[in-house]
């Protein structure tokens, strides 16, 4: 008794269209990504090899190498620094400032803003960096 054999099929798998939907999305992606540095005053930050990276964005402070201060990208002089950290400070949950200060900036200067901060009611204060 002879029994008839069915022919076997090959599946084949064309992943041709699957590579160029691939490449497709990509070059969406590539065309659609925007890199964006960070908006506002041009800064020369001290880096440090030893920085972490945090994600505080609730009261920052940007002094520039001329000395003018930026709280909140909002011009302030020195005098009224307290003044409007305290009424920030009041909205806010949390009571961290991130203290981004030009390198040329004098160290005196820093420390005097620090203590400033401190009297108005900060509880952490991290000064930004960039990576070396």
């Amino acid at each position: 008794m002879q029994l008839i054999r069915k022919k076997r099929r090959k599946v084949i798998l064309n992943i041709i269209s699957l590579i160029d939907v691939v490449l497709l999305l990509l070059i969406f992606f590539m065309l659609t990504t925007r890199f964006v540095e960070q908006p506002g005053m041009k800064l020369d930050l001290p880096s440090a090899s030893t920085a972490d990276k945090t994600t505080v964005k609730e009261l920052e402070l940007i002094v520039t190498a001329e000395g003018e201060l930026y709280l909140n990208e909002q011009r302030i002089v020195l005098d009224d620094l307290a003044k409007d950290m305290k009424s920030m400070l009041r909205e806010s949950h949390e009571r961290t400032l991130v203290l981004k200060a030009d390198r040329n900036v004098s160290h005196g200067r820093i420390v005097e803003i620090m203590d400033i901060s401190r009297s108005s009611g900060v509880d952490k204060i991290i000064i930004a960096t960039v990576p070396k």
